[in-house]
């Protein structure tokens, strides 16, 4: 090749890549070319990410863990000085500000919505944080994402097309955060233990009312949380966001929790339990909130909604980072002060705040399709009233808080779940007998439509007991006293809403293994009541004070097996134990 046409390829490789560089640093999003009508797709979002961490020293893109579609999810860090090993963020003394996308990729705001923020940031037009370090899951449901569609979203006003709320494996990811059955949930813990944030944010659209907001806020609920970091959240943060977005012409209510009424007789706040996004992170003392913005306001209006509000909760975390940081690094302390802990709740009736609701008036009116009523909204009729909402709770059942808990280590699948959540446990070395006190278990129901997977339990009662257990070698002591305080009791307890329990982890205690054939047992269990007065007075009792009892030869039998020596001790004894010495 002659100097010439060396000099002619060098310069249209020059000129391409320049080109290319040029494009690359204008950074424009696909929300943006299509005038706020349509989302990025999962590789267009990737791929904005990696440019601009290639383009800007204080963004780091980087891929974790595995997703039930097959591919890795990744984290975006934004830090003001190019730190991204997170032990040296926090020894720094920075916040972390933890933003999640696309749980439901169908409510795609917060995707778009962040590619701008983290852009507008970089590029100066956003003032850089100096003291909080930002990081995204961009597409936390990847496999929703790549099954786009224009239809699933019935209720929704744009974008374009989409991702579906179920993930790969048509889980729904929002309830998946404690029993973890996809591969996105146990990866969402390994990132959530390794960045450790102080303030979580996760982006929804809702579905519900009509009312005049585009933007409504969802933070956990303030007395689950407690103590102090529950005060801060309820009395601080959250009316510094509302004035915040006020003062920006952004109007934001608490998130209408109503399904087909309206408003106006009011509402309560939503009980966001461990299975959610928010219920989890509030396990660890994160301050936690989901934006739900309003699916009929159009698709530009909630994207740059969305990115007010994060924009304005940086500026919370900025401002109070000192005090956020305080709070948490007291939190798990201030709760162990106390002998017991909440794990049920209801609203609190004697409790209400009042809300100026900008809402739209709403009739019920023939239907035209079920020839029954429905209901009606008229936006020609906005309004501005006062609303009852309950945003107060009180615990309706708590547990005294054992100094540990004995797992032993058959129970595989729970332990593995403790260590992905970074739960301290010591194995014991050699066989130990201790005194601990035991549950077993009453009484229970169980959903008859399958749930996420499951059928889970509830309305469960229990025995208490104390007694003398032998461990073996290798099964687990886990202390009370550490950074998974919540989190052990909330799914240790078998009567929290959320409990392995709950989740049939345990199920297999639930059916008895050997039993009895009547023609055999009965001579046994004559011989037994012979022996044994006291059960035979007690036998005698309960068959003339419980007619159906009386009439069931086999409820007889059985009562009976199960007062012997040969009824086995697995059976609705939960596996495990609390220790209080």
């Amino acid at each position: 090749m002659n100097k010439l046409a060396l000099l002619f390829l060098v310069l249209i490789l020059v000129s391409c890549s320049s080109k290319k560089k040029q494009q690359t640093d204008n950074f424009t999003t696909v929300f943006e070319t299509s005038n706020g009508t349509e989302t990025a797709t999962y590789e267009q979002t990737i791929g904005f990410y990696s440019d601009l961490a290639e383009t800007y020293p204080e963004i780091s893109i980087q891929a974790i863990g595995e997703t039930d579609s097959g591919k890795p999810l990744h984290i975006v860090t934004l830090n003001s000085n190019n730190e991204f090993n997170f032990e040296a963020i926090r020894k720094n003394g920075k916040r972390i500000l933890l933003i999640n996308n696309g749980i439901h990729p169908g409510e795609s705001d917060g995707i778009d919505a962040t590619m701008l923020l983290f852009r507008d940031i970089v590029q100066g037009k956003i003032n850089l944080p100096k003291q909080t370090v930002l990081v995204t899951i961009p597409i936390y449901n990847v496999g929703g994402s790549l099954n786009r569609n224009s239809t699933t979203r019935t209720n929704q006003n744009g974008p374009k097309s989409y991702g579906f709320r179920g993930n790969a494996r048509n889980f729904d990811l929002n309830r998946d955060f404690i029993k973890s059955d996809t591969k996105n949930a146990r990866t969402f813990a390994e990132i959530f233990h390794l960045v450790k944030p102080d303030v979580f944010i996760d982006n929804h659209v809702s579905n519900g009312a009509d009312y005049q907001y585009t933007l409504t806020h969802l933070f956990t609920q303030h007395d689950k949380l407690g103590g102090s970091l529950g005060d801060f959240l309820h009395t601080k943060m959250m009316p510094q966001l509302e004035q915040k977005l006020q003062d920006k012409n952004w109007d934001i209510t608490p998130y209408v929790n109503v399904f087909n009424r309206t408003p106006e007789k009011g509402f309560s706040q939503f009980m966001d339990s461990p299975r959610y996004s928010t219920g989890y992170t509030t396990l660890w003392n994160t301050l936690g909130m989901m934006v739900e913005t309003h699916m009929l306001k159009p698709y530009k209006q909630r994207v740059e909604g969305t990115y007010e509000l994060m924009k304005s909760m940086i500026e919370i975390t900025e401002s109070e980072g000192d005090e956020i940081s305080n709070l948490r690094a007291n939190a798990v302390q201030e709760l162990q002060k106390n002998s017991t802990y909440p794990i049920q709740w209801s609203i609190d009736t004697t409790q209400t705040t009042t809300l100026q609701f900008k809402g739209f008036e709403g009739n019920m009116i023939d239907s035209d399709v079920t020839d029954s009523q429905r209901l009606k909204y008229d936006s020609t009729k906005p309004f501005t009233k006062e609303i009852r909402y309950s945003n107060y709770m009180k615990s309706t059942l708590e547990v005294d808080v054992p100094k540990a808990y004995v797992i032993p280590k058959n129970w595989w699948t729970v332990i593995d779940l403790l260590k992905l959540n970074a739960v301290e446990m010591t194995p014991f070395k050699n066989d130990t007998t201790l005194i601990v006190k035991s549950y077993k278990i009453i009484s229970y129901d169980t959903r008859k439509q399958a749930y996420e997977g499951h059928y889970q339990h509830y309305n469960v009662e229990l025995d208490h007991t104390e007694e003398e257990v032998t461990f073996t070698k290798g099964d687990y002591l886990v202390l009370t006293n550490q950074n998974a305080f919540r989190y052990l009791i909330e799914t240790l307890e078998p009567q929290a809403p959320d409990s392995f329990f709950i989740w049939n982890f345990f199920d297999t205690i639930l059916q008895q293994k050997e039993g009895f054939s009547p023609y055999v047992w009965e001579d046994k269990a004559k011989l037994i009541l012979e022996q044994n007065p006291e059960l035979n007075k007690e036998f005698n009792i309960k068959k003339t004070n419980d007619q159906e009892f009386a009439n069931n030869w086999y409820a007889q039998l059985d009562w009976l097996h199960k007062q012997s020596e040969h009824y086995e001790k697995a059976h609705l004894q939960y596996p495990v134990y609390r220790l209080f010495k």
